[in-house]
């Protein structure tokens, strides 16, 4: 009997640790009732200034949630000592870092070591959502920041993926082909450098010719903006960039999250090739073709596959920690 007590105190506990260290809404409520707030404003200055913002912020996201979960670990700079995650090729064209500095900065000023960067990231890229047209969603909080950042670590599906490979990098971190093609349409706000595409318009898969898949008018479109001699894709600041969203770039809406992208892909409008293969298979091209028949539909999802991201391996309870600065892990490294 007193084994079998032991047991069960022990199976409590786990249970206990489990649940009170998970996330959770309004996390600081009584710590920094301001904190949310502030990344609003923050993110709502930003967005004045350059609508591309939002795009930005779910990238820098996601970007950081496929590596070890969302724990800011792509927000670390490198040091003598290492080389962190921003320095991996898939990295090196992420923006908005800047937005999270002002962030940071201005929740310090309001309640000083509380706020993880975590969840200011995660936070950030919820309204940049809710600013370009999305639902503004309630986004559990309480992630710690993560005391390791290594460029060796950051491994993405490519632009040039299948649907196959794509949806086998996503099971890694437990998300399925409804939150990959969900996902994906965040493309409608983004912009990208051409040498993320370039082979499709001047020599795919080695042929010397454009990708057939790919409608004509679109062709003539990328490869008056992206001339094959200049596109420079070791170099990304001189890579030159388009809407990957092709189908609203010359709107008055370039920047709205809808479901033109969709629309798009489905009228082989696609510029990245994995965009475009969502119209080669079964359940993702009836789920595109669902979404432009349902705008609200899509939005609904998208903000479900978004909570579903943001929690994603992350750190809580006493699990690492909570950054001074957002740059650097407290210890350096």
């Amino acid at each position: 009997m007193a084994a079998l007590s032991s047991s069960l105190l022990l199976l409590f506990a786990a249970h206990f640790l489990t649940t009170s260290f998970s996330l959770e809404l309004n996390f600081y409520r009584n710590s920094c009732p301001r904190a949310e707030l502030i990344v609003k404003e923050v993110v709502q200055k930003h967005c004045q200034k350059d609508p591309s913002v939002p795009a930005g912020l779910i990238r820098l996201h996601f970007h950081d949630c496929f590596i070890k979960g969302c724990d800011a670990s792509v927000l670390v700079d490198s040091t003598d000592y290492n080389i962190a995650e921003k320095e991996a090729p898939p990295n090196l064209t992420l923006r908005a870092f800047d937005v999270i500095d002002d962030i940071k900065a201005e929740v310090e000023k309001e309640c000083s070591g509380v706020v993880s960067c975590a969840d200011i990231l995660a936070l950030a890229a919820r309204d940049g959502v809710a600013l370009s047209g999305g639902e503004a969603y309630p986004l559990p909080t309480g992630r710690r920041d993560g005391t390791v950042s290594l460029m060796e670590d950051a491994h993405f599906p490519g632009p040039s993926f299948s649907v196959q490979a794509a949806l086998s990098a996503f099971q890694t971190i437990n998300l399925d082909l409804v939150d990959l093609t969900t996902l994906l349409g965040a493309h409608s706000i983004g912009l990208c450098h051409c040498g993320f595409f370039i082979d499709r318009l001047y020599n795919f898969h080695g042929s010397g010719l454009a990708d057939p898949h790919i409608d004509p008018g679109l062709l003539d479109t990328l490869r008056h903006k992206c001339p094959f001699e200049v596109v420079e894709i070791k170099n990304v600041s001189k890579d030159p960039k388009v809407f990957m969203n092709q189908a609203a770039a010359a709107s008055s809406s370039p920047f709205t999250l809808n479901t033109s992208f969709y629309r798009g892909l489905l009228d082989y409008w696609a510029v990245l090739r994995l965009d475009q293969n969502l119209a080669f298979t079964d359940f993702t091209s009836r789920l595109a073709a669902s979404y432009v028949d349902d705008p609200k539909l899509f939005l609904a999802q998208f903000s479900k596959s978004m909570i579903k991201l943001g929690s994603v391996g992350v750190l809580t309870g006493r699990d690492g920690e909570i950054r001074s600065n957002c740059r650097s892990i407290n210890d350096g490294i």
